[in-house]
């Protein structure tokens, strides 16, 4: 199950002018229709539907209805002509979405005309007149200072669909957000400056809650550990890995310790991401700890429960929005460029998102964790070739949060085999450019790699989140 399967509800509802009903009989009955039309296409959330709305009541009504259910975000299908007043009430506190879909791509013009009775023509016109509201809707919108988005297109449009569906996407993966709880263990890695950032800005633009841990916790959860408990994860890691000759079996043992003990902490305080980084003293039991996570985070990444090192909160949160789009979200920085093949490599040391391997990954020993303590096992992985998408949580000098997004592919070719995850990447712009117009956006040097192209759900997340967004290519 992915998180995207829990039900998010969104609302529905059309518009039109109550005038016409009893001036064309039977348009009202075809505007449903739409309405219904539209509803048994959305998927992936719960509809609330609020019908043909019609009077400043029926909208003042939607409106408590929607709240009552707790949608996140409304649908509202521009059926025919509707006055302003009778649309503003239903969506005053909430995300709208205006659906400005034509029945068809044009007017039989020659069916039209030969119906003889105007009446009948002006009712067949009405049922068409969608974009006749859409400028006063939005007018109306501007002024009373409510955001709003567009689709634009027939109700048998791919196109406008494709949208609708990124959009019902997006309030999904808002509400896996909203109801995440975040890990913060330990400390920032010192000195890295870009990587610190405001919980409570996480907090409040994103709807997480924070749970800040002690490596205490997790020192008691590993005493607690039962040797059952061990062969069944070593088990795991034989399934999930391939695990090399030289990875000695005393390491095998303890990165299985310590991940039954982050299983138990994750399920005991209902994290949903976790962001962590500690050194412990040498010798002692933490650093005994943090030096053989490695492993058991790089499982709960791939079970939904992204973990980013060096306590890079902003990213762990990249990695939950990927993840919950259904696309993975890879701990990732830049490692080299090669100006001969135009490809980036990025990668990271530490926990990789396993679903979204290329082949089986690797877990190697590392006689050093380079700019950290200690020694242990590590993974080594290269991101399933094809389409991918980087992205980036930003903060910015003002304290707010924006996201950052590009689009690339995965490519083949040689890796570094150093027991790290890295891939190559090309983009769209060159080598140079592509360095260039990402780091000029300021992001920290983390970011999340998923695969397939889904900057434009992100643009969507961003939107209902307030969140400034920013693709680069």
């Amino acid at each position: 199950m992915t998180p995207l399967e829990a039900r998010t509800r969104v609302g529905l509802f059309g518009i039109g002018l109550d005038t016409y009903w009893h001036q064309f009989p039977g348009l009202r009955e075809r505007l449903e229709g739409y309405l219904a039309r539209i509803e048994r296409r959305i998927a992936g959330a719960e509809v609330v539907p609020a019908g043909l709305v019609d009077t400043v009541e029926k909208s003042e009504a939607a409106a408590a209805l929607f709240r009552t259910r707790d949608v996140r975000l409304v649908f509202l299908a521009v059926t025919t002509y509707a006055l302003s007043s009778t649309v503003l009430p239903a969506v005053r506190r909430l995300p709208v979405v205006v659906l400005n879909l034509q029945p068809e791509p044009a007017i039989d013009y020659a069916r039209f005309n030969a119906l003889g009775d105007r009446g009948a023509m002006t009712g067949e016109w009405l049922a068409f007149c969608q974009a006749c509201a859409v400028p006063e809707i939005a007018s109306v919108f501007n002024r009373a200072r409510i955001p709003f988005r567009q689709v634009t297109g027939t109700l048998d449009d791919p196109e406008a669909w494709k949208e609708i569906q990124d959009w019902v996407d997006a309030a999904g993966v808002a509400d896996v957000l909203a109801g995440t709880r975040l890990g913060i263990l330990g400390h920032y890695y010192n000195g890295m400056l870009d990587v610190y950032s405001d919980p409570t800005q996480h907090a409040s633009s994103f709807g997480v809650q924070i749970q800040h841990l002690e490596i205490d916790e997790l020192k008691v959860a590993r005493r607690a550990v039962t040797d059952r408990e061990i062969a069944l994860k070593e088990e795991e890691f034989r399934s999930a890995f391939e695990v090399t000759g030289d990875c000695a079996p005393g390491e095998i043992t303890r990165a299985a310790r310590t991940a039954c003990a982050l299983d138990r902490m994750v399920r005991d305080r209902g994290l949903g991401a976790l962001a962590y980084y500690y050194e412990g003293t040498p010798a002692s039991e933490e650093e005994d700890i943090v030096t053989s996570v490695i492993a058991g985070n790089s499982l709960l990444t791939a079970r939904h429960v992204p973990v980013a090192g060096e306590c890079e909160v902003k990213n762990a949160m990249a990695m939950k929005i990927m993840d919950a789009f259904g696309a993975g979200g890879s701990f990732s920085e830049f490692y080299a460029m090669d100006f001969n093949e135009q490809v980036i490599l990025l990668g990271h040391d530490g926990p990789g998102h396993l679903a979204i391997a290329e082949g089986k990954p690797k877990l190697k020993p590392l006689g050093v964790y380079h700019g950290k303590p200690g020694k242990g096992l590590s993974v080594e992985m290269n991101v399933r070739h094809g389409p991918v998408t980087l992205l980036s949580v930003v903060q910015k000098a003002e304290g707010t949060l924006a996201l950052l997004a590009a689009e690339g592919e995965s490519v083949p070719g040689p890796i570094l085999e150093i027991g790290n995850t890295n891939s190559r990447y090309k983009f769209p712009l060159t080598v140079k450019e592509f360095v260039d117009a990402w780091s000029r956006q300021g992001p920290a040097h983390h970011c999340a790699i998923g695969t397939g192209h889904v900057a434009s759900r992100i643009r969507k997340l961003a939107s209902l989140l307030d969140l400034e967004f920013v693709q680069v290519c």
